[in-house]
């Protein structure tokens, strides 16, 4: 019986750190590469967040640390959501389309 459960144990655990392999797997970074804008203006190449739809894990969410510039975002959180849910419908990834 009581090899049961230790089996039973390692299946779970195995099952268990697999989710948590992949959950860190699929928050990865995602690179940008340069590109112009409309008016013009050249964007660099960067990091970013991987694009998932949720601002508190963005780099420029106000008070989150970017890595890649060691700096901390400044700013408000209320107006960054505010911005954040109110941009443009083409802007918005999919799954948040009515």
């Amino acid at each position: 019986m009581r090899i049961k459960k230790l089996i039973i144990f390692a299946v779970v655990l195995t099952i268990l750190i697999s989710f948590f392999i992949i959950s860190l797997a699929s928050a990865e970074d995602v690179w940008v590469r340069g590109y112009f804008r409309s008016d013009g203006t050249y964007v660099r190449p960067h990091y970013r967040t991987y694009p998932d739809g949720i601002p508190f894990n963005n780099y420029s969410f106000p008070g989150n640390y970017n890595p890649y510039t060691g700096k901390i975002a400044p700013g408000n959180p209320s107006t960054y959501l505010e911005r954040y849910y109110l941009k443009p419908y083409y802007f918005k990834p999919y799954y948040l389309r009515p």
